[in-house]
């Protein structure tokens, strides 16, 4: 499996994805970033929103991810917030379209649920997906995901939760 390595995108990186300006959000995230990246501006909006109402948020959501040791962007991921009440957390990762089906995706879920395993608040990590989405149910499978039910997505449809209880 290859290594990832996450970058936290700033809100002036974010803010730059938004408008498009791919030099200006390079140089505020620290590195090269992608085409792919600038493409997901609705995300970053969501995001930036995010962080506006919890500070928190930032360490959790918004992150570049790049092969390691190569630094390629890759994709991004992160979760949807902080833990909520409960301790869960919910991931959300993406896997540019030109880097598909080499193991990104099965190890920037990896990393993830190593930074969620870190945190001793995290009781359990969440996944939901689109039931015609085979390559995300796929990429979950063997790491103790479980499907306890399903949800209606306004963007998305109808999905799939599945859940992972966190490390002791």
């Amino acid at each position: 499996m290859p290594g990832i390595r996450f970058v936290k995108l700033p809100p002036a990186a974010l803010s730059a994805l938004v408008d498009g300006d791919l030099d200006a959000a390079s140089r505020a995230a620290g590195t090269p970033l992608s085409q792919y990246l600038a493409d997901e501006s609705w995300l970053w909006e969501i995001r930036l929103e995010d962080i506006r109402r919890d500070p928190e948020a930032a360490d959790w959501i918004a992150r570049a991810a790049l092969s390691d040791p190569d630094g390629i962007v890759v994709g991004h991921g992160g979760f949807h917030g902080p833990p909520d009440a409960d301790g869960i957390v919910e991931v959300a990762y993406s896997v540019d379209p030109a880097h598909r089906r080499r193991g990104h995706a099965k190890a920037m879920l990896r990393a993830l649920l190593d930074r969620a395993d870190a945190d001793p608040r995290v009781t359990a990590v969440r996944a939901s997906i689109r039931p015609d989405n085979t390559g995300s149910r796929a990429t979950i499978k063997g790491f103790g995901f479980r499907k306890i039910g399903e949800q209606w997505d306004p963007e998305d449809g109808l999905e799939d939760v599945y859940l992972r209880p966190g490390k002791p």
